[in-house]
């Protein structure tokens, strides 16, 4: 006779708590500690490193829809942070399957020892969609994610701790994930057959890049069309600015609500616009593009996050699908006479896009660099160099 052992349910190692009240029990993966900010879901199938290492998700934690999340292990040239500091971005992230070993020719090495070396929290096991379901019916809410291989959880100082979070809604994040120096940028696009980014030293129009949390994939697209780029800080004055002798002007995507940092840098912004350089925004940068022309922005109930997204070029008549993540909008209803809406999402009809008719500058508020996401919108940036090079060939 075999004696028989009584199934013992594993000890949970992760613990979500929403602000709303529901608890959720897991097993922890990556870092070990507790973060808390807005819970939000991506849709993507593929690219989570570069999904967790977007400045714009400073102050959130992500739930994967997908279910297989890790599973091509990780690497650095995934990583789309380009400030020093690794924390300026995810806090942490949901998923529903444990993390597998990876099996892909570029990892390096565990997506579970990538996230603990980055300070991620991180919980597997729980009902992505139920979680996802709820954000879609009720909105984004804070919540409080712990780690603790003890399986100790105090819930109930966990859930003070959710409700208790800062809202986004007036948190003005970019000048905290901003690079703090000038500096110039002559890295390419990622190349395959050389297994690495280019070297694109762009000795063409001189770009200056306000950084409110750019990704890195963005200052490569425009130096490999060789562009002669400076990343500038999201505090840098009209003054600064201007002293790099820009021939024109890009305004980066980045975290937090655009009418918080519009009141820190929109000085600058109204004074870049007013000059007439040729400027072009993404995803915050549209937004605050939108605040310094005098539209104003609102906060979403779910936000857009994936890269499936189907917009309009209302113009054009063309449907591109791309990759966002946003959760404010511009209301296209209050744009000024001297701006038009340019492209609209086909999901919500919310504005994705808008352009001066005064001036050379318009802005769209998704991400036509992908990382992750599809190649649609790569035009989008030959259309901005083509913008610099007429507009300084008419000025020279």
């Amino acid at each position: 006779m075999f004696a028989v052992s009584p199934w013992v349910e594993p000890k949970a190692t992760a613990c979500l708590v929403l602000a709303d009240g529901l608890v959720l029990m897991g097993e922890g993966a990556g870092a070990q500690g507790t973060a808390v900010g807005e819970l939000c879901f991506n849709t993507s199938v593929t690219g989570y490193q570069e999904i967790l290492t977007d400045p714009s998700y400073a102050g959130q934690i992500v739930t994967f829809t997908f279910p297989h999340i890790g599973n091509v292990g990780a690497n650095e040239d995934d990583v789309e942070t380009v400030a020093v500091e690794a924390s300026l971005a995810a806090r942490g992230c949901v998923l529903r399957a444990p993390i597998t070993a990876p099996q892909n020719w570029r990892s390096r090495e565990t997506f579970g020892a990538w996230l603990a070396a980055r300070g991620i929290v991180a919980i597997t096991g729980v009902d992505t969609r139920a979680i996802t379901a709820r954000i879609r019916d009720g909105g984004m809410v804070n919540c409080a994610l712990a780690h603790n291989p003890n399986g100790d959880f105090d819930i109930e100082a966990l859930r003070e701790m959710a409700r208790t979070a800062p809202d986004m809604a007036g948190a003005e994040l970019a000048t905290t994930v901003s690079g703090r120096e000038a500096r110039g940028w002559t890295r390419g696009a990622w190349g395959w057959d050389a297994g690495t980014y280019g070297d694109a030293s762009g000795t063409g129009p001189r770009i200056v890049a306000l950084d409110y949390g750019i990704k890195g994939n963005i200052l490569n697209l425009l130096s490999e069309r060789g562009a002669n780029v400076t990343v500038m800080p999201a505090s840098s004055t009209l003054e600064e600015v201007m002293a790099a002798r820009p021939e024109g002007i890009f305004l980066s995507n980045g975290p937090g609500d655009p009418g918080a940092t519009g009141e820190v840098v929109g000085e600058t912004l109204r004074g870049l616009l007013g000059k007439g350089i040729p400027t072009f925004g993404i995803c915050l940068g549209h937004q605050l593009i939108g605040n310094a022309i005098g539209a104003s922005t609102k906060k979403m109930k779910q936000g857009h996050h994936g890269a499936n997204h189907p917009v309009l070029d209302i113009e054009k008549g063309r449907v591109s699908i791309v990759s966002m993540n946003h959760g404010f909008t511009v209301d296209a209803g209050t744009l000024p006479e001297n701006a038009k809406e340019t492209h609209r999402s086909l999901f919500d009809g919310t504005n994705c896009g808008l352009a001066l008719t005064d001036r050379p500058a318009f802005s769209v508020q998704y991400h036509p660099e992908a990382s992750p996401g599809p190649q649609d919108s790569y035009d989008l940036f030959d259309r901005f160099l083509d913008m610099v090079r007429e507009h300084a060939a008419a000025n020279a």
